[in-house]
């Protein structure tokens, strides 16, 4: 990878993480469009660099986060984070291979789109504003709703946004608690990444060519930084945003954004299906980015 690729992936990290337009997908689609090489490290850069879009939740909401009062809620993220982390290490290897088709990607794109257009009407009166309101219950819920993010191109946030308006989470409330949602699901993604690849590593290469050289951490610490920053922006915009419209932008993006990968398809500058060691971008626990997140 190059200092321009390792920019680029870490700003649509930073933007599209915690926006309902699937992280996975995009990271996808300009891995292909760039012709990123196929490593090992390129696969683990895609994962790790999902911790600085974490650290961008847990510094806006620092007060929020670890407060000693809200021990209950910490239990509810417990409850919600469970289906995708079981269900995602079951189907690990199915999730591999989902994650190889930019087909995929696209029907995900196009479908989760058409989704957002009417999602506001479907759930309509909502009632719960606050983690005071939220029971186990709900929380669980939109836990499933998260496990949909295992098919690339879904998006975790999306996912957990509908679900928590399913649930009858106004649309602010929603996407925060989506964002706390990400926390400890992506950092369970990220350390499993992490010890997949620190294992792969101890065996199969010497210190010489060892992907966690000095280079490579030096790539990952920027575009840690560069996610970071771009999140935080995102995340501000994202909540401001849905406090006076709808989601049906964001669906009427996915829609075109999947023409977009359907037409490069069919022009042969993105292959339908990508080689079997092709960048998982973001592969997490659940997809494992997803991811979708």
């Amino acid at each position: 990878m190059t200092w321009i690729q390792i920019i680029i992936l870490s700003i649509i990290e930073g933007i599209t993480e915690f926006l309902p337009i699937s992280s996975t997908g995009h990271m996808i689609i300009a891995s292909s469009i760039m012709g990123i090489e196929e490593n090992e490290f390129t696969k683990l850069f895609e994962v790790c660099v999902q911790l600085g879009a974490i650290l961008a939740v847990v510094v806006l909401f620092w007060k929020k986060f670890f407060d000693r009062n809200r021990m209950k809620f910490y239990f509810k993220l417990i409850f919600a984070v469970f289906p995708v982390l079981i269900l995602g290490f079951a189907f690990s290897k199915k999730i591999d291979k989902l994650l190889e088709s930019p087909v995929t990607v696209a029907c995900a794109l196009l479908i989760g789109g058409i989704v957002l257009l009417f999602v506001d009407t479907l759930f309509k009166k909502p009632e719960v504003d606050n983690d005071h309101h939220l029971t186990y219950q709900k929380a669980f819920m939109i836990g499933l709703w998260q496990v949909l993010a295992m098919i690339p191109g879904t998006s975790r946030s999306a996912a957990t946004i509908i679900g928590g308006m399913q649930q009858k989470l106004t649309r602010r409330f929603a996407a925060e608690f989506s964002f706390f949602l990400a926390v400890p699901t992506m950092m369970a993604a990220t350390g499993y990444k992490l010890l997949q690849s620190y294992h792969h590593d101890q065996v199969t290469r010497t210190a010489a060519d060892s992907i966690f050289n000095s280079q490579n951490m030096t790539y990952l610490l920027v575009g840690n930084i560069i996610a970071f920053v771009i999140a935080m922006i995102a995340i501000k915009t994202l909540i401001h945003y849905l406090q006076k419209h709808t989601l049906r932008a964001f669906g009427v993006y996915r829609i075109i954004a999947a023409g977009v990968i359907f037409l490069l398809m069919y022009q042969g500058i993105i292959k339908k299906e990508t080689p079997k060691d092709a960048p998982a971008a973001t592969v997490t626990v659940y997809k494992a980015h997803n991811t979708a997140q």
